[in-house]
C-alpha cells in the first residue's frame, strides 16, 4: 500500500514538473515572439523614417517659398529624431555605428535650428542650400543600405534574436550586421558638411468617413458577402468569414476574410455597413517574378475601377516596388484633377491581379458638392513662381488640400532637377507655392534568397 502511494506521489511530482517546464517553455517562447516583433517593428519604422528623410530633404531643394521651407525642415527634424529612436531600439549595440548615429543627430540639429528661425527675415543662404544638397545626396546612400537590409531579412527569413550569433564572429558583408556596418562606413566617407516646429493638425479621417457614409442604405452581412465576391470576381462557393469591424472605427463596417484556393491567396477587406462600399482590401499571397510592365499593370488597375463604376478617375502617379505596381488615381471634373477624391491600387506584376485597394479619400470626397473656381492668374504667371532650377515637363489644373486642409485650386507642374522628378503645386489665385512632392522611381529588386 505504501509502495503504491509512493509511486503515485512520484508520478504526480513528475507530471507537475513536466507541466511547470512546459509552461515555462511556452512563456519563454511568447516572450521571444514579443521581443522579435518589437525589433521587427522598430526596424521597419527605421526604414520608413529613413525614406521620409530623403523625401523631405529632396522637397526642400525644389521649393521656392520660405513659407513652405519651415514646415518641410520641421518634418526632416521630426523624421530624423524618430529614426534615432528606432535605431536605439535595435540590438545593434555590438556594431560600430557611431558615425551613422552622429550623422542623424547632426541632420536633426541642422533642420531644427533652421526651421525655428524666421526664414522670411533671414532666408537660407547659398551655403545652407549647398548643405541641404549634400544631405539629400547622402541620405540616398543610407536609404539604399536600409532597403537592402530589409530585403535581406525578409528573403532569408532572418530574425533579430539571432543577431548575437552574427556578432559573435566578424560580420560578413552579406549579413544584416555587415550591411549596417557598411552603412556606417559610407557615412564616414561623406564629404565634410557645413552644419552652419509645430505639429500639423491631426485629421480624424474615420470621423470624416462616418459623416460621408451616413444616410446610405444599410447592407446585411449576407449582402456584404455577395458584394465582396462580385467586387473581387470570385465564385459563389468561395469561403467568406464576416464579422463586425473593431469598435475603434467610428463608422459601422464589416470585416471580411476571404479564402481563394484557386490563386493560393486570401483577402482581408473592410466594407461599410452604410452603402456596402469597400473601404480597403488586401490580397495576401506569394508574388512571383514580374512579367508585366507598369503600363500594362496600370491598364489592369483602370479596368478594375471601371468595373466598380469609377469611370472618371485618371492615373496621376505610378511606382514599382519589387514585383508590385502602385498606382494613384484622382477624380477628374471639368478637366481639373481633384486630388482629395482619390484611390490607391496595387497590382501584382506576375499575373496582373489587383492585390490592394484603398478608397477612403474617394468615399469621403466624391459625393461632396464642389465649386471649382476660375484661375485668378495665368499658367505663365504661376510658372514664374516655380524654382527656376526645375525644368518643367508637364502641367495640369488641380484641386488640392493645403497644409490646413483647405481645398484650393492650383496649377500642377511636373519638372526635373538633375535625375529627380517633382510635382509642384502653385496656388491659382495667389501664385504662392502650396506643395512640393518628390516623385519616386522604381525601387531596385534585391535577391538574397539562399
Amino acid at each position: 500500500m505504501i509502495r503504491n502511494i509512493t509511486i503515485a506521489a512520484l508520478a504526480i511530482a513528475v507530471a507537475g514538473t513536466g507541466y511547470w517546464g512546459y509552461t515555462e517553455m511556452q512563456q519563454k517562447e511568447q516572450l521571444q515572439i514579443s521581443k522579435e516583433n518589437d525589433y521587427q517593428r522598430a526596424f521597419h519604422d527605421l526604414t520608413y523614417h529613413v525614406d521620409q528623410i530623403e523625401d523631405d530633404l529632396g522637397k526642400t531643394l525644389a521649393m521656392n517659398s520660405q513659407r513652405q521651407l519651415t514646415p518641410a525642415l520641421a518634418n526632416v527634424w521630426r523624421a530624423t529624431s524618430l529614426a534615432e529612436n528606432n535605431m536605439a531600439e535595435l540590438p545593434v549595440q555590438g556594431l560600430e555605428l557611431s558615425e551613422a548615429e552622429e550623422y542623424l543627430f547632426k541632420v536633426a540639429d541642422f533642420a531644427n535650428r533652421t526651421a525655428i528661425r524666421d526664414l522670411d527675415n533671414e532666408p537660407l543662404s547659398d551655403k545652407e542650400y549647398e548643405t541641404l544638397t549634400q544631405l539629400y545626396e547622402q541620405s540616398g546612400s543610407i536609404r539604399e543600405n536600409m532597403r537592402e537590409s530589409q530585403a535581406m531579412m525578409m528573403q532569408q527569413h532572418k530574425q533579430w534574436l539571432d543577431m548575437d550569433e552574427e556578432l559573435a564572429h566578424e560580420p560578413k558583408e552579406s549579413s544584416v550586421a555587415g550591411n549596417f556596418e557598411k552603412m556606417n562606413e559610407s557615412v564616414k566617407g561623406f564629404s565634410e558638411v557645413e552644419w552652419g516646429a509645430t505639429d500639423s493638425a491631426i485629421r480624424n479621417l474615420n470621423g470624416e468617413l462616418k459623416e460621408a457614409l451616413a444616410g446610405r442604405e444599410k447592407v446585411s452581412k449576407e449582402e456584404a458577402k455577395e458584394k465582396a465576391l462580385e467586387y473581387l470576381q470570385l465564385g459563389e462557393g468561395t469561403n467568406v468569414q464576416i464579422s463586425d469591424a473593431a469598435e475603434a472605427l467610428e463608422y459601422p463596417a464589416y470585416s471580411l476574410v476571404i479564402d481563394d484556393p484557386d490563386r493560393g491567396a486570401n483577402y482581408s477587406m473592410d466594407m461599410s455597413v452604410e452603402g456596402g462600399e469597400p473601404i480597403w482590401f488586401l490580397q495576401d499571397r506569394q508574388i512571383d517574378q514580374a512579367s508585366l510592365g507598369l503600363n500594362e499593370a496600370s491598364d489592369k488597375a483602370q479596368a478594375f475601377l471601371e468595373r466598380g463604376g469609377k469611370e472618371s478617375m485618371q492615373l496621376v502617379d505610378s511606382n514599382q516596388y519589387d514585383n508590385i505596381g502602385v498606382f494613384e488615381f484622382a477624380h477628374v471634373e471639368d478637366d481639373v484633377r481633384v486630388y482629395p477624391d482619390s484611390v490607391t491600387i496595387e497590382v501584382a506584376l506576375d499575373d496582373g491581379d489587383v492585390i490592394s485597394y484603398v478608397g477612403r479619400g474617394h468615399l469621403i470626397h466624391h459625393d461632396n458638392e464642389r465649386d471649382i473656381p476660375e484661375p485668378a492668374i495665368t499658367k505663365e504667371e504661376a510658372e514664374a513662381n516655380v524654382n527656376p532650377q526645375v525644368q518643367i515637363m508637364e502641367d495640369h489644373l488641380a484641386m488640392i488640400e493645403n497644409d490646413v486642409h483647405e481645398k484650393v485650386l492650383a496649377y500642377e507642374f511636373y519638372g526635373t532637377i538633375n535625375n529627380d522628378t517633382y510635382r509642384i503645386f502653385i496656388n491659382a489665385e495667389t501664385g504662392e507655392e502650396e506643395k512640393v512632392d518628390r516623385m519616386h522611381g522604381a525601387e531596385p529588386v534585391y535577391n538574397f534568397a539562399e
